[in-house]
This record gives C-alpha cells, sequence and structure tokens, in this order.
C-alpha cells in the first residue's frame, strides 16, 4: 500500500529520508488534500528508470518480431561477443 503524507512531514527531512530509503518506494505528498508530489530515493528512482528501459526494449524486441525481423541466434551472438571481447 502506498505511503501517502502531507507536506508538512516534509519539514522533518531525515525521518523522510529514512522512510525512503526502508520502504524502497515512492512516498506520495499531498497538499490541501489533493497529491503534489512524488518522493523517493535515489537508489528506488535508479531501479524504477531502469526497469522502463527493460520495458522499453522489450517493446522494441516485440515490434521487430510484429514486423516480421529476423531473430537473431542467442547463442551466436554470445560466441560472437566473447570473440570480440576475449583478448581484452
Amino acid at each position: 500500500m502506498p505511503e501517502i503524507r502531507p507536506i508538512t512531514d516534509l519539514r522533518n527531512t531525515t525521518e523522510i529520508s529514512e522512510l525512503c530509503h526502508k520502504q524502497q518506494e515512492p512516498i506520495f505528498i499531498t497538499k490541501n488534500g489533493y497529491g503534489d508530489l512524488v518522493i523517493m530515493s535515489m537508489e528506488t528512482y535508479e531501479r524504477k528508470i531502469a526497469l522502463v528501459e527493460v520495458y522499453k526494449k522489450l517493446a522494441e524486441a516485440e515490434k521487430q518480431i510484429t514486423d516480421g525481423i529476423p531473430l537473431l541466434d542467442g547463442q551466436e551472438v554470445f560466441k560472437k561477443l566473447k570473440k570480440k571481447y576475449a583478448s581484452l
């Protein structure tokens, strides 16, 4: 369940920071009873952004399949990568 806090709670920055790190989820801040802000730890933000990138790449791959672009063989791709980077 999301954590919802009034904007006045932002006065206690230490408590809010600890809560962000502990819950590892965004905290929703309200102002005059309405949603206003979302805050989260940098780790949570980076994790969310990385997940968005994964979803974006999956959508691109699904579009390529739909468009009939031939798939690459995974084993061949890894062989080429190993050959290319083995000497580094």
